[in-house]
């Protein structure tokens, strides 16, 4: 066994019940005891983990036993002298000092205590405000302790430079336009739950391997983006903490609460947030002041529960009076589809707000005991322009400003075609109708009635019957039993379709305090498409008068008989 003190009385405390952890950790535990605590060709630099804390503790503050352990696994090296870690995603309800644990360790891997000459690091955020905020810590350390500090670093307000090393750390934003060339020792991402998916993150990692011992620091609270980037990454930590992946792959470390109902009982917080533990700093002492204080304004304000959840325990609420599903179960649609689904019956469906922005067609096929359903969109141009910067070469995901959706990976997919015209025309979904009428005996398609003002004569003279909601608000408390009964029993199956599961993830559930029926609208009006969530939720309409049979065989047969 190789031994770091840190880290050992840090399992020692956990062991002998002075700390709560979560489920990630308590396997994280088991991991490092039985892979990387028993590796005997590994070794902590002790010196250096001591020169790190001391170099925090002096100028920054007083560290924790979690920040000390964290600080340990960075300095830990195979035989060679290379690092045993390149990657550390760091998950920790906020208030967690996530980012000062950040900025000492990048002040101090810049400096002369690491050595390494030109070890750049950069900063990332979506926003600026975001990316500068551990610069911006730095700066001040380096400002209220000038004369000392002074001889060993050049500090401006965005660069931060260690004279010995000529290393230098900066913030970066993640619009693209400042990243070539680089030649970073280490990288470190911040706020990760704002990114939709990696193509930012590639490029500020191309400089990376350049420099001896590379390191990319991962860090965040989790966030309302499904399907994205910190799923992937938790995918990633969860494959090594269950053996899956090498158990260097990645360092895993995500804290929160295990279930929603330890929401109500403080004593489980330390789970997401361990600057809480006890005994309690000052600094821990007003954290969990302020903590108790958000939670007890949920009493007066109740739809502040999945913020609270979301940022203070990290973990992500999908709440059942906001959300058709929670996004494990909406997820769980991507099972793949069948491949002998030709030639039976389907329903297809249609839905727009406006032929100005999206359009969706969907066919639904009823397979033993699932409902499969295969769809494509079609979005303006202009529309996607203007809300998605979607002709843009630099992808800007500022939280704030345009919503960064991967439309282009989409289209690489066929989920989606972006055409070019001032409104789009109809005929696109009935074409796309009529070559799954190819496939499939469609009975009916459904639209409702605003949409058949403009869509029910073609497909009428294309002879396809139609079928029209005239009050879709009732069709949604109709519907709402198949589709609550569907998502848990993983009954649905879309393939690897993102765009609708996205979809999906805006519809906001309304529930009618009167009659308790529910309708599905938008969570937000223009930028979150619901459109390939309605078609879906349409073809269920008349899914129940589908069979099972693939009716081509039966039509074969019939046609071989010889009356």
């Amino acid at each position: 066994m190789i031994h770091n003190k840190y880290v050992d009385d840090y399992i020692k405390d956990y062991e002998e019940g002075h700390l709560l952890f979560n489920k990630e950790r308590i396997q994280l535990v088991d991991y490092l005891k039985k892979s990387v605590l028993s590796d005997n060709t590994l070794h902590f630099d002790n010196e250096q983990i001591e020169n790190c804390i001391k170099f925090s503790e002096k100028w920054f503050f007083k560290l924790q036993p979690f920040q000390k352990f964290l600080i340990a696994f960075v300095f830990l090296y195979h035989e060679d002298g290379t690092n045993y870690y390149e990657d550390f995603l760091w998950m920790m309800g906020r208030g967690s000092g996530k980012n000062g644990l950040i900025s000492a360790l990048g002040t101090f891997l810049i400096s002369e205590f690491n050595g390494i000459p030109s070890y750049n690091g950069s900063i990332v955020a979506n926003s600026e405000d975001q990316a500068k905020i551990s610069v911006e810590e730095i700066h001040d350390v380096m400002e209220s302790n000038r004369p000392k500090l002074r001889p060993a670093f050049y500090w401006t307000n965005g660069l931060i430079k260690a004279k010995k090393t000529n290393s230098t750390l900066r913030y970066r934003t993640s619009n693209g336009n400042t990243k070539d060339g680089l030649r970073d020792g280490f990288v470190i991402f911040d706020e990760i739950h704002e990114y939709q998916d990696d193509s930012n993150v590639k490029v500020h990692l191309s400089g990376l391997g350049k420099k001896q011992n590379p390191r990319v620091f991962y860090i965040g609270t989790d966030g309302y983006v499904r399907d994205g980037f910190i799923d992937t990454k938790k995918k990633q930590a969860a494959n090594v903490l269950s053996g899956k992946a090498a158990p260097d792959f990645i360092f895993p470390w995500i804290c929160k609460i295990d279930d929603v109902s330890e929401i109500d009982d403080p004593e489980k917080w330390e789970k997401a947030v361990p600057m809480i533990v006890k005994p309690l700093s000052s600094y821990g002492k007003t954290l969990y002041r302020q903590i108790k204080k958000d939670y007890d304004a949920l009493v007066e304000a109740p739809s502040g529960r999945e913020e609270f959840l979301t940022k203070r325990m990290d973990y992500p609420s999908t709440s059942m009076n906001s959300s058709v599903a929670p996004w494990e179960e909406i997820a769980a649609t991507n099972q793949p589809i069948p491949h002998d689904l030709d030639g039976r019956e389907a329903i297809g469906a249609v839905d727009f707000a406006s032929v100005r922005d999206f359009i969706a067609a969907a066919v639904t096929i009823r397979y033993r005991d699932k409902l499969v359903t295969i769809e494509k969109q079609w979005a303006r141009k202009g529309f996607c322009d203007q809300y998605y910067a979607y002709s843009r070469k630099d992808r800007i995901a500022t939280p704030n400003q345009r919503l960064n959706i991967p439309l282009h990976d989409w289209e690489r997919m066929g989920l989606i075609e972006v055409v070019d015209e001032p409104l789009m025309d109809p005929k696109h979904a009935l074409d796309w109708i009529q070559a799954m009428a190819h496939r499939f005996d469609i009975k009916k398609v459904v639209m409702d009635n605003y949409r058949a003002q403009i869509m029910r004569k073609m497909f009428e003279d294309a002879n396809f019957e139609v079928d029209i909601i005239h009050n879709p608000t009732s069709i949604d408390g109709l519907l709402a039993s198949i589709i609550d009964d569907g998502f848990p029993r993983g009954r649905f199956v879309w393939g690897d379709n993102p765009l609708l599961r996205w979809n999906t993830q805006n519809v906001l559930v309304k529930v009618n305090k009167a009659n308790g029926n529910k309708s599905y609208e938008k969570k937000e009006e223009t930028r979150r498409k619901t459109d390939g969530f309605k078609a879906f939720e349409y073809t269920l309409y008349r899914v129940n008068e589908l069979s099972d049979v693939d009716v081509s065989k039966s039509l074969a047969f019939l046609n071989d008989l010889d009356f």
